[in-house]
């Protein structure tokens, strides 16, 4: 029976920790919808954290690859100054890798992501190439 208790508290702690992440990752980033995200990319800094084998798969037109397993060793190639555009595939990850340059002092009213990730997106994409 105790075994039962302990079992449940630990679910409980997982619970709230993954409620917290999930608040605190909206506090952070601004999800935008397509139509929104199409207007402002251009003029930031539109950042791809899939990784290398899914961004060679097919990424929106003008992003850079910097994986989130990577994102806290290549901080310096993002600027502060300018907004961040991320995306990844569902979203996830676009949440997470704000969380981190927002810890590292970015501004939270620069950072925005994709509502729903690269796989809703429709607009102009860049297509693996053909291998002959």
């Amino acid at each position: 029976m105790s075994d039962l208790f302990i079992l449940i508290g630990i679910l409980v702690v997982v619970i709230i920790f993954l409620v917290y992440r999930y608040m605190r990752q909206k506090q952070v980033i601004t999800t935008l919808t397509q139509k929104q995200f199409r207007e402002g990319y251009r003029k930031a800094q539109l950042i791809d954290v899939r990784e290398p084998k899914e961004f060679d798969g097919g990424h929106i037109l003008g992003a850079r690859n910097i994986p989130m397993t990577q994102l806290k060793q290549r901080l310096n190639e993002i600027r502060k100054d300018q907004p961040v555009y991320f995306y990844c595939q569902s979203g996830a990850r676009s949440a997470r890798a704000a969380l981190v340059l927002h810890k590292q002092g970015y501004d939270k009213d620069k950072l925005y992501q994709l509502q729903g990730g690269f796989k809703k997106w429709t607009g102009k994409i860049k297509k693996p190439k053909k291998l002959d």
